[in-house]
């Protein structure tokens, strides 16, 4: 790799950027810019004469080839089963590419905006294609990527922060007091589920991942980034986006789930997983910005990290998470006609 493990993307100059989708057969016009991405580089390159690129530099070392491609074939297979994802280009019958030590795909570019969600019919035209999705998904597992789990996402995360001296020391007692609480309750909340389904999943399916068409024969949303797609149970892709509010989420859901059950049922005991699932991600992200410091991007992105407040707060969060795992799961509402 030509690029250092503690800077992993020093070597990633304008200039390569342009190499590179250039050495595709392609001709830049010199326009580019950085788009928002922590984990990746993401770029959006002008071409001549013809529409600009959104191109990927994955970032090193994470995914493995097989994992990626992994992820490009199912976008493939959702966008052939006419599911509205943004999948990577093929160029000489790859998606991925290599260019001076970085890995890289290049994207159609896809214009929208944020989704309506309270709107019902932005709901439930979500609902139907997560169904779909979903539908494709449940045909095979992945065999490369990972399995969202208590034990990928929580007990991971757990161990890793205790391990490499992130937290501050007069809080590393109570932080882990409480993680070990949490992780407790997430048993509990699986053991009230009981054996759920595992199927391919978006897997990182909030409102910043779909991009809504207002006009057209594209009208309606337009799912991107499976940067996060992995095995796991479908209720993954429907939770990050119902709101705070409980009452406002169980409408969401009963909206949801209307669309969603047209095309796949929907099994009722993977509600007990929505709190689980929310306090697994909230220590997953933690780890993550952690394992990802000696980035340069990453202090500068969330310099509040290595303060004693940001560590009081995920503390105060996590009790919080465990009283609400206690809790009778979320159901949705019954809808008016």
């Amino acid at each position: 790799m030509s690029a250092d493990a503690q800077v992993p993307y020093a070597g990633l100059t304008p200039d390569t950027v342009l190499d590179a989708v250039e050495s595709l057969g392609l001709r830049c016009d010199g326009r580019q810019f950085a788009l928002n991405s922590y984990e990746n580089r993401v770029y959006q390159v002008g071409i001549e004469d013809d529409r600009p690129l959104i191109v990927k530099f994955y970032r090193p070392l994470r995914w493995s080839d097989a994992q990626i491609l992994e992820e490009h074939a199912f976008a493939a297979e959702l966008e052939a089963a006419e599911i509205p994802v943004v999948a990577a280009s093929a160029f000489g019958g790859r998606t991925l590419h290599h260019f001076n030590g970085f890995r890289f795909a290049v994207f159609p570019r896809r214009g929208g905006r944020t989704p309506e969600l309270e709107d019902r019919e932005t709901l439930e035209w979500l609902g139907r294609f997560l169904g779909r999705i979903h539908a494709v998904g449940a045909t095979r597992a992945f065999e490369h990527r990972p399995t969202l789990d208590s034990d990928t996402f929580g007990t991971a995360s757990r161990d890793w922060l205790l391990a490499h001296d992130t937290l501050p020391p007069d809080l590393r007692g109570a932080w882990r007091q409480a993680a070990e609480l949490a992780l407790e309750q997430v048993a509990h909340c699986e053991a009230r589920a009981g054996r759920v389904a595992h199927l391919r999943l978006h897997g990182d399916c909030h409102p910043g991942n779909v991009l809504w068409v207002e006009e057209g024969e594209d009208r309606g949303p337009h799912f991107v980034d499976l940067e996060e797609a992995r095995n796991g149970p479908a209720i993954q892709d429907l939770w990050m986006l119902l709101p705070g509010d409980r009452d406002a989420a169980a409408r969401t859901l009963a909206h949801l789930l209307s669309g969603y059950e047209d095309f796949r049922d929907f099994d009722d005991s993977e509600l007990h997983l929505i709190e689980a699932l929310r306090t697994l991600r909230l220590m997953h992200h933690s780890a993550w910005i952690a394992r990802r410091w000696d980035d340069p991007a990453f202090p500068a992105a969330f310099p509040w990290f290595a303060s004693p407040r940001y560590w009081q707060d995920r503390i105060l969060e996590l009790k919080e998470q465990v009283a609400l795992m206690q809790e009778p799961p979320l159901r949705p509402a019954r809808l008016r006609d």
